[in-house]
């Protein structure tokens, strides 16, 4: 404010609005990507259900859209890890919806161990799929994304990325590897007016944390100042946000969505 009362500048009253835009969420049959198609589709967003495998569960995302969200949705097999899947992903999204408008890249494994247990096999195997997955879905839609007027990638890294975590040496440096081709593709980006930013979620309630003995789940709940896990559905409100055009002044940067778990 001047100090006469009056503004210097006046921004654009955006909203969370997605009315209209296409958003490819990737690994989006269950867990957290399921939740965040459906919000986005929720906010009025064209929603493409990526899948490698769970055809079924995709399909459920895809019919919970059509009967109660505002937006349509397709499913698309492709293995994130495959450039020519990733092709012909990009291909049926404009057949169905034209020039994407947001692309999330969630998709992501583990293949957990000691360090001298991972081997060269379930190193690559992880890499290929949450980082070269991350590049090559950013290459099939990256003229979309510099295109649309609000372009956004999110892409999902981890709060193991951030601060590493014991027996996950390979997904600890897929998920740090995204955090920075998600600072440079911001900059790259920025000329075009379009964004790159990452959500690093802490321990959410899926399948993986499912998976967790007991012993350590309780463990890592006495480092969490709220005191619970999270929710996907809490992750898929900062994807949201990401993706909307209240993020427009928001770009390279990590939202950490752990519950206040300290790195």
């Amino acid at each position: 404010m001047s100090c006469l009362g009056e503004p210097f500048f006046t921004v654009t009253n955006f909203t969370m609005t997605l009315t209209d835009r296409t958003c490819v969420v990737t690994g989006a049959s269950r867990g957290i990507g399921a939740e965040i198609a459906k919000e986005l589709a929720d906010h009025g967003a064209n929603v493409v259900v990526n899948y490698r495998s769970s055809e079924a569960r995709a399909a459920d995302v895809a019919a919970y859209v059509e009967a109660e969200s505002p937006g349509d949705a397709i499913t698309v097999q492709a293995d994130v890890s495959e450039p020519e899947e990733v092709e012909s992903m990009a291909e049926q999204t404009h057949e169905a919806f034209g020039q994407a408008d947001v692309l999330v890249n969630n998709a992501g494994i583990t293949l957990d161990g000691r360090f001298e247990n991972i081997d060269r096999e379930k190193w690559k195997t992880v890499i290929d799929v949450n980082l070269t997955g991350v590049y090559n879905c950013t290459d099939a839609f990256y003229d979309d994304i510099k295109a649309s007027d609000q372009g956004r990638i999110v892409n999902m890294s981890s709060i193991v990325g951030e601060a590493g975590n014991f027996g996950q040496a390979n997904y600890a440096a897929s998920k740090a590897g995204v955090i920075g081709f998600t600072k440079t593709i911001a900059r790259e980006l920025a000329p075009k007016e379009s964004t790159a930013n990452c959500v690093a979620p802490g321990f959410i309630e899926t399948d993986m944390l499912a998976d967790v003995p007991e012993k350590i789940r309780e463990g890592i709940l006495e480092d969490i100042p709220l005191d619970r896990f999270g929710e996907p559905e809490e992750i898929a409100d900062a994807v949201r946000f990401l993706a909307s055009g209240d993020s427009s002044y928001m770009t390279g940067q990590t939202l950490s969505v752990n519950g206040g778990k300290h790195l």
